[in-house]
């Protein structure tokens, strides 16, 4: 990714949670990441209270901040509300099916299925700490989508 002088750069998305390492593992399992150097878990001493993923060319995806306390996000609607989701695409409604079962099987939970639209295959899930993601199937690129 290029930078520029006139943007800063994303390097990563942070989710808080009252549990770091059981957050880092279920992404880790979920999203097919791996511990930036350093934060694996058989490192000796106390667990880290922040913690990275990185894809396989190394770059930050994911980072768990320790929130000790923090409430989980209700959604559709509840106290706290969510302040963020992440969106994750998969190619058919096949994969769609098969990566709700691995989700829930790492201990996600179902919020609402949506895995019949005809528009839109999806599945809103909660992950081990509160956070609500969606699973879909990745819309078919469109002129629109073209440069």
């Amino acid at each position: 990714m290029a930078t520029s002088p006139d943007h800063p750069r994303l390097l990563q998305t942070v989710l808080d949670t009252p549990d770091p390492r059981r957050l880092a593992e279920f992404y880790r399992e979920l999203l097919g990441f791996r511990y930036r150097p350093g934060d694996e878990p058989d490192q000796a001493g106390p667990d880290a209270d922040w913690l990275v993923l990185v894809d396989d060319d190394g770059s930050r995806r994911l980072a768990f901040q320790l929130a000790p306390g923090m409430p989980a996000p209700r959604w559709p609607e509840g106290s706290p509300p969510q302040m963020l989701h992440l969106d994750l695409t998969v190619g058919s409604v096949a994969d769609l099916e098969r990566q709700r079962s691995r989700a829930v099987a790492l201990g996600a939970e179902v919020l609402q299925d949506r895995s019949v639209d005809p528009d839109e295959p999806l599945y809103v899930l909660r992950d081990p700490a509160g956070h609500p993601f969606c699973v879909f199937v990745a819309p078919a690129p469109s002129e629109a989508d073209s440069p």
